[in-house]
């Protein structure tokens, strides 16, 4: 999973969150050439909601959508999404092969040249790192007993690669096989794209050990974790899995140089906290798709007005804003001048999350809470004027356009709340008044929105409201951190696979921030990620739905509108409906 503020639409997001499943399938291609619009050379300035936090896009604190692009314009894989949301395999990278369907087997191999921009080879050693961290291979945990360890804080859900043994490393060090003991149905997406983002050597080298080769048979010595047999905590695992959790966080360019290194187009130069970073090209760079501009700059601003704005005065040369009705009509007026403006819909949506904790332990007090959403009026301030026809999110897995979502909405048991209930809230909290505390992220307006209205229903209903709001750049480490009871933010999605789901519900999952728990839900996922057929899929995804209405989780509230606009001075730009925004297609942007 990617991650984003949601973000595009929010103030956090996570890479495959949430799968919409009928979404478009994979189907291999050939790298594109760049467009031949535009000229090479020059710079760019994108404007983005969120504050750069980690070179490690792939924990669950650094899970928010603007980690995710850069890593994106930094590093490379063996595939990535076009904005038809097909995979498009990067050969120059290297290969990545079923060779089995029977037991299902999967090779990586590393074309020779593909390097770290220290000059170091890429290995099997990174794609076996990205294995252990991805896999949960050697966690023992388990979230109900509070047993076992866990090692790697990997945002996505490891259920699909838990289904692989031991890798097999092959001899020429740039190779690497994974089996699996039943079918999975996300393979091509589950390991080495859209980019290997954490050098193997440096961990190894910052963990103690000698090289590489040690660093691969400590993995290979310690065997698979089982819950129901925890073992004590393996130290230098310890040690190796806290430095990739943590030890690429930065809000400011580290003194070392290892800790950003590059293997994609572009590498960080520079990075002003809580403004702006910039990267530059990466000129030994030669295995993927060729950037034509030397420069990419992005700016933190949060507020929509002050992106609108950027982009009027020459700030800001492409801007994806948390739009309002205001947004539009302020990017319409700049047409004239030659702005561009896309709208369309995404794979996000926002949604308020109740915690299993504190005064929402009790199932009667969620109830009462979700009673007293006032989701019609949200969606008619917020969304309603970008589209005539939206209406109150009333599924958590599927989206309005998708076949299942009229079958799941009317079975779900979301039509309780279809309408605010003030009274029936007041009912279930039989005098109580639960204090509440709420966090969203203070500078986007829809959440700004979101949070007014709620707190003066809840608080007609009898909860005692506290603004829990927090800036932008505290957003991924916060939600994981707790200290709230609610939270407004928003997932967004690839847009392809099943296997987000398992991300944001299985018990225990580091993206599982409220903690919902429900053994016959993880029996589901399980399922789930093993089904091939995409209608089987609806059908699981259905019945999780289902449970997870069913037991109060919290409320979705509408789906996200996506607005990009771009200036008269930049050509490539293309819409893309998944977290990656425009920026998937980022080596086509050229000055005219």
């Amino acid at each position: 999973m990617r991650s984003g503020p949601i973000t595009k639409a929010v103030g956090v997001a996570v890479a495959a969150v949430l799968a919409l499943s009928g979404c478009a399938g994979g189907s291999s291609g050939s790298t594109p050439t760049s467009a031949p619009a535009g000229k090479a050379g020059g710079s760019a300035t994108v404007a983005e909601v969120n504050a750069f936090s980690t070179f490690n896009p792939n924990t669950a604190a650094g899970n928010v959508d603007v980690n995710s692009k850069v890593s994106y314009a930094t590093h490379s894989g063996f595939f990535y999404l076009d904005n038809k949301l097909n995979i498009v395999r990067n050969d120059k990278f290297g290969r990545m092969e079923k060779t089995s369907d029977n037991p299902l087997t999967v090779k990586y191999t590393v074309n020779e040249g593909v390097k770290w921009s220290d000059g170091t080879p890429v290995t099997a050693a990174d794609l076996l790192l990205q294995w252990a961290a991805f896999s949960g291979y050697y966690d023992d945990a388990d979230p109900v007993a509070k047993t076992g360890t866990s090692y790697f804080s990997y945002a996505g859900g490891p259920t699909g690669l838990a289904l692989t043994g031991f890798p097999e490393l092959g001899s020429d060090g740039r190779s690497m096989t994974v089996q699996y003991s039943r079918p999975f149905t996300d393979w091509e997406t589950a390991l080495g794209g859209p980019g290997i983002d954490i050098p193997a050597h440096v961990l190894a080298a910052k963990a103690g050990l000698r090289d590489t080769k040690a660093f691969i048979e400590l993995l290979k010595g310690i065997p698979r974790g089982d819950s129901k047999a925890p073992r004590p905590a393996d130290a230098r695992l310890q040690a190796l899995s806290g430095l990739w959790n943590t030890g690429f966080d930065a809000k400011t360019l580290p003194a070392d140089p290892s800790l950003y290194l590059s293997n994609g187009p572009f590498i960080v130069k520079n990075i002003n906290p809580d403004e702006s970073l910039t990267m530059v090209k990466n000129k030994d760079y030669n295995w993927g798709p060729e950037a034509k501009l030397d420069e990419i700059t992005v700016r933190y601003i949060g507020s929509a007005a002050a992106q609108v704005q950027a982009l009027g005065n020459g700030g800001a040369d492409i801007i994806a804003p948390q739009a309002s009705a205001e947004t539009v009509e302020q990017l319409t007026a700049l047409e004239s001048q030659g702005v561009t403006l896309d709208r369309g819909s995404q794979f996000a949506y926002e949604h308020v999350d109740l915690n299993y904790s504190g005064p929402f332990a009790d199932k009667d007090v969620r109830e009462a809470f979700m009673k007293a959403v006032p989701r019609k009026d949200i969606v008619d301030k917020i969304v309603r004027k970008l589209d005539p026809n939206a209406k109150p999110l009333d599924s958590q897995l599927f989206l309005p356009d998708q076949a299942a979502y009229q079958d799941s909405a009317r079975n779900n048991g979301s039509s309780a709340y279809q309408d605010t209930d003030i009274e029936g809230a007041r009912k279930l909290l039989n005098g109580a008044a639960p204090t509440i505390r709420i966090m969203y992220n203070k500078e986007n307006p829809n959440e700004v929105d979101a949070y007014s209205l709620i707190r003066e229903s809840a608080t007609k209903a009898g909860f005692t409201i506290v603004d829990g709001g927090l800036g932008k750049s505290d957003w991924g480490a916060a939600l994981g951190r707790g200290g709230y009871d609610a939270a407004i933010f928003g997932w967004s999605n690839a847009g392809v696979g099943a296997s987000g789901v398992p991300q944001v519900f299985r018990s225990g999952s580091d993206s599982n921030y409220n903690r919902f728990s429900d053994q016959e839900t993880d029996r589901l996922l399980d399922e789930l990620v093993v089904t091939t057929d995409r209608s089987k899929q609806d059908g699981i995804l259905t019945q999780i739905d289902k449970k997870v209405w069913d037991s109060a989780y919290g409320l979705p509230l509408y789906a996200s509108v996506g607005v990009d606009a771009y200036s008269s001075r930049i050509t490539g730009v293309k819409y893309m409906p998944n977290q990656t925004g425009v920026w998937w297609n980022f080596w086509e942007w050229a000055r005219k």
